[in-house]
């Protein structure tokens, strides 16, 4: 078995992300800033905060949960943090956002909550004071063999509205 990356915790690195996207102007149109795992548009920014290895090789039960719990770790890390600054966060469920169960005409779910609500199934959710934004912190997974991905998000308040 490899042996496991240790968690950090947060990290000023992850800080930094974190103050940089909740202050940051929204982008006018949706791309990737670089290649540092960020990107945004219009009302949004999301960041990759940390990630894991890929499972490609290995899908072992003992493999994928504890690369999860590594990154969960960091997570409620994080979040003792930014409760400190913010208050205490809100648990968001992202399924509502995939529109399965809204009978009526299908309305696009608005960035970042489009992309998040496709890898993860609930986030952690600060508003942001004096803003119209909001901060998530989300562990996603877009397939099975690829990386867990330890997400920042950013948004307007209005696209919690569904």
């Amino acid at each position: 078995m490899p042996p496991q990356q240790q968690s950090a915790g947060p990290t000023d690195g992850q800080l930094s992300v974190i103050d940089r996207l909740s202050s940051l102007p929204f982008p006018e149109e949706k791309g990737r800033a670089g290649s540092d795992g960020q990107w945004g548009g219009p009302g949004f920014h999301l960041a990759v905060l940390r990630e894991s290895r890929d499972f490609w090789e290995d899908r072992s039960t003992e493999i994928v949960e504890a690369a999860e719990e590594e990154l969960e770790a960091d997570l409620a890390a994080l979040a003792v943090v930014l409760t400190k600054r913010w208050g205490a966060p809100e648990t968001v469920d992202l399924w509502p956002y995939l529109g399965f169960d809204d009978p009526g005409p299908h309305v696009a779910t608005r960035e970042p909550l489009s992309f998040l609500c496709n890898v993860a199934g609930s986030m952690r959710m600060w508003r942001l004071p004096n803003s119209e934004r909001w901060f998530g912190l989300a562990i996603g997974q877009a397939d099975p063999e690829w990386q867990f991905q330890l997400l920042a998000a950013v948004g307007e308040t209005s696209s919690l509205t569904r």
